[in-house]
Order: C-alpha cells, then structure tokens, then sequence
C-alpha cells in the first residue's frame, strides 16, 4: 500500500474512533440517570416551577370546547402541600384552600387531592345540560406534566388527555376576578336589551351576518349564516374576561384567527379585531335577521299541532332567554313546585286553541288550562294570542285534539308574569330552530327579551 493511501486510512479512523466515542458519551449522558431518578427529577422540577410565581398561577380551563366554555382558576401554591384557590365558576369568587400533591406514576402529574373550586368541574351531578348528566362539565382534578415553555407550564388532562397551560398569574388577576362574573352579565345580555343578536363578519371587503345565540348555562355560543349562497357557522366555548370574552375555537375570517372580543357597554357588543379590516362583532338586533312562515303552523287550517316546553327537556336549550328562565324560578318560588310543562294546542277538534300548565312533580300534578284566540300579521310574520277563559285543574281532558271540561277560574297569581308574555298584545315570533336534536321551534316576543324553546309533539 503506498504511503499515501496509508496516511489516508490512517486519518478516517481516527475520525471514525472519535465520532463513535461521541455519540458514546451522549448514550451515556442520556442514560446516566435511572428511570426513578429521572422521574423524581421531574417531581422536583414541576414543584420548584409551582412555588416559584410570586402571585400564583392562571389556567382558562375549556373542559370540552365543542359544546361547553372556559372556567377561569387561580392557584396559589405552598411548600406544605396546600393551594389556594379561587374561580369564575360562579358569582363566588372568594379564594378557598385545600390540598395539592405530585403524584409519580408513568408520568409525574398535580393533583387537587381535596375538594375545592376546579372540583365543580368534575362532579358528575353537577351537569349543565340533560345530555351531561351523569358528565358534569367533563372536568378533571389531576393533570399530567409535560413540562414548560415560554414561562407557561404544560398540562395534559387525565381524563381527556387535552392540553392545558398554567401561565404566570399578575396580583390584578387575584383582585379583578369578579369582574369576570359582572361580564358574564353582559353576555347573557339586559333585559333592557334587545333579544336578538348577530354575529357580523368583516372579511375586509365584505360584511356578512349570523344569526347568533348563547346559552348561558353552558358558556357556549352558536352562529350560523342566514344568507343565500354564504354557508357557514360557528361554534364556540366563551371564556370571561373583565374587559370582554376569549373564544375558543378561534372564529376564523379570512385565515385569521379571531379569540378575544372587547365589550363596548355602550352598545352592548363584543368586538374582535384582526388586520387589513377583517373583524368579528357580536351585536343586538331589534328584530330576528329572517322572517319565516313557520308562525302560519299555528293558524286555521295549519292542523291539531301541538307544542310544548318540557321541565328537564327543552328548559337547557340555548335559546331559552335569561328573562324566561327568571320566570321558571318566580313560579317555583311563588307556588313552591316547578312548572312542568307550558304546553301549547292549536287547532283542536273543537276549533279551540289552549296553553296547557303543569306544575307539581309525578305525583302531584295539577293542570291549568287557558283558552286563547289568534290573530296573525302576514307583513311583521308574527301571531298574537288574544287572551280568553281559564279551567280548572279539575277539567277532564278529552280526547286528543279535544279541549278539556270543567269549570272556569280565575288565572292562578303564580302563573300571571310568564302567561302575560303568551298573551303580548303586540305579538310573537314563531320559528323553527334546526340545532337542538330535535323539532323544536322559539316563541319570542317582539316587545321584550323573552324566548322560550318548544318541541313539537
């Protein structure tokens, strides 16, 4: 072998030595640490990172953004095990202390090991809507570490398995919390307010309308288009903040991702601004955006068709205004039982027309039934229940698409306030809605904040 060759050789394996005896020591780096001890690194990481905000720490918890909110929770931690806490759950705000632990499993997780605000999310019997029950607000009280990034510490949930960020919390975030509460107020909206809102897009050179609604209950909104030839919608999870709301997912106009929404009280609204003019508005509107013909349903000749607000049913529907639910609870406070049903018959065998109460529970139920006429505008598409005689709980009912018999009555006190927004002198809307799972439809007044959803039977 030349001499030249040689040296060549010589050269490559020298090169080949040095770079297998790096990656050796980067192996050996790597595994210089056993399992355990690299899991305790992490325990000791992840309870260094907790104690080390001088105000705690903020989490904006979306459970379940295709169908609930986002709850925000405030921790302090101490070196004793102990965390305290407060919440926009609900108008508590106060801060409350309980226990906390690192639990070392297959990962290292914080657990809130005993009961407090976050532990609302998780109580099965705690459900805001009749498809959660048994679910709760689908929350968890145990959150898997996965480490920081950008100051922020980076949770997986136990139950689900879906990220949630600890971020730094400021002092101002501890003493504005209720303002949160106060802001959800203006979501709900006043009863000084229209009830009709909208959701307008900006795309920056266009402007669109959605027919937009919020149910309180589960901090979750819905807007869809009512335009010809402009299909689209949104669903969202609403998070409160005291200058307005974070959304989430995003709203998306024009590529752009739109989450925070500032409220201009003295509009009402709720805007959220991207570039090049796209924006995203949440407004009130004095009237529904469309106008249909589903009020003619309820006219001569539209058939026996009846229709019925159900206890436990259509009482979580979004839709339901604030005002109508305000009402529920005035006539269970007043006649110490809830009302069970408001259900309405048109067109009777008879030519009647009747809204059928209920109140009571299984075993004490009693009936009242109020007689009413109706009068249709065919130019606002609205009707209006000219208001008649009331029976008894003691009526008979007859057969079906027949009135009861029995003596007439007095209107019950009790029932007076919700049966004056039946009987509006200026009318109601009637309107199908298509996103309740079901054939349901809203009875709306035109002169006040009141909405009731209805299903069809």
């Amino acid at each position: 072998m030349k001499i030249k060759n040689i040296f060549k050789f010589l050269i490559i394996a020298f090169l080949a030595t040095q770079l297998g005896a790096c990656d050796k020591n980067e192996a050996e780096q790597k595994f210089d640490k056993t399992p355990t001890e690299r899991i305790n690194a992490q325990k000791k990481e992840l309870n260094d990172v907790l104690l080390s905000s001088e105000y705690g720490w903020k989490a904006v918890y979306y459970t379940d953004n295709t169908q609930l909110g986002g709850f925000t929770h405030l921790f302090k931690f101490s070196a004793d095990g102990k965390v305290a806490m407060a919440s926009d759950f609900d108008s508590d705000t106060n801060i409350y202390n309980s226990d906390y632990s690192i639990e070392i499993g297959s990962t290292v997780s914080l657990l809130f090991s005993t009961k407090n605000r976050i532990h609302l999310l998780s109580d099965s019997n705690n459900y805001p809507t009749a498809g959660l029950k048994g679910k709760g607000y689908k929350g968890g009280f145990q959150f898997l570490y996965y480490g920081q990034e950008n100051g922020e510490i980076i949770f997986k949930t136990n139950r689900s398995f879906q990220e949630l960020r600890f971020v730094k919390a400021t002092a101002e975030d501890w003493t504005d919390l209720e303002l949160n509460t106060e802001m959800a107020q203006n979501v709900i909206g006043s009863d000084k307010r229209p009830l009709f809102r909208l959701l307008e897009i900006n795309d920056g050179t266009d402007i669109h309308k959605l027919d937009f609604n919020y149910a309180s209950n589960t901090r979750f909104a819905t807007a869809n288009s009512v335009e010809n030839g402009y299909n689209i919608s949104y669903n969202m999870g609403v998070a409160f903040t005291k200058t307005g709301i974070t959304v989430s997912p995003a709203v998306v106009v024009n590529d752009q991702k739109l989450t925070e929404f500032i409220y201009d009280d003295s509009t009402g609204s709720f805007t959220a601004t991207g570039t090049n003019g796209v924006s995203a508005a949440i407004k009130y509107s004095d009237k529904p955006l469309v106008l249909t013909d589903d009020y003619k349903l309820l006219l001569p000749g539209g058939g026996n068709n009846v229709y019925a607000y159900m206890r436990g049913f259509t009482e979580f529907e979004g839709p339901n205004s604030a005002l109508f639910l305000s009402l529920l609870e005035d006539i269970e406070k007043d006649s110490g039982v809830p009302l069970i049903r408001a259900q309405f018959w048109f067109n009777n065998t008879d030519g009647t027309n009747y809204v059928e109460y209920r109140s009571g529970d299984d075993q004490t139920e009693v009936r009242y039934y109020h007689y009413f006429t109706i009068k249709a505008d065919d130019v606002s598409k609205t009707v209006t229940f000219i208001p008649g005689v009331w029976k008894s709980n003691t009526a008979i009912a007859g057969e079906s698409g027949t009135a009861p018999q029995g003596p007439t009555i007095s209107r019950p006190s009790f029932l007076k306030a919700l049966d004056d927004q039946f009987m509006n002198p200026n009318g109601l809307y009637f309107a199908e809605i298509p996103t309740v799972g079901y054939r349901g439809y809203t009875f709306a007044s035109t002169t006040s904040p009141f909405r009731m959803v209805v299903s069809s039977l």
